[in-house]
């Protein structure tokens, strides 16, 4: 059991390390911004997020437990909650969301909150993270976007 907890928390913290150079967006700045694209991917890896802590607890259940595939989703799930937080802190709260915007403090305050839930959807596999997080990306990309915005 020492061996797959130590085994699990490698694995963790190899995922945390490669992950905070996936998807990397100049900061030259080049001027290529795709907001849009943003927000999908940001609800695409919600998405992956929860179908990774369903499969999560699924395969926690089967007997005899196949480790090697439970390591591959929790490490699915880490990476994909990294890459939102990452998509918040460095795309949206270091290019985009600048200091004299209309919203400002409320943009930030909702983008710290996914970045809390994304957190918490690392620590567990509480499905309550998931809808949570949904509801903050729709709501800053209606504040973001305006309330106009049509998809």
């Amino acid at each position: 059991m020492k061996r797959i907890s130590a085994l699990l928390v490698i694995t963790a913290f190899i995922g945390l390390f490669t992950a905070s150079f996936v998807f990397a967006h100049c900061e030259i700045p080049c001027g290529i911004y795709d907001d849009k694209a943003r927000i999908t991917l940001m609800n695409e890896h919600i998405t992956t997020i929860e179908k990774s802590m369903k499969q999560i607890t699924e395969r926690s259940r089967q007997t005899p437990i196949k480790y090697n595939q439970l390591v591959r989703w929790i490490s699915n799930k880490e990476n994909h909650a990294n890459e939102l937080q990452h998509i918040v802190t460095q795309y949206f709260m270091t290019q985009r969301i600048k200091f004299n915007t209309k919203d400002y403090e409320k943009k930030l305050i909702l983008l710290h909150k996914i970045l809390v839930h994304a957190m918490k959807a690392k620590q567990t596999t509480d499905l309550e993270h998931i809808a949570t997080l949904k509801m903050l990306v729709m709501d800053f990309e209606s504040l973001y976007f305006g309330q106009s915005h049509k998809n």
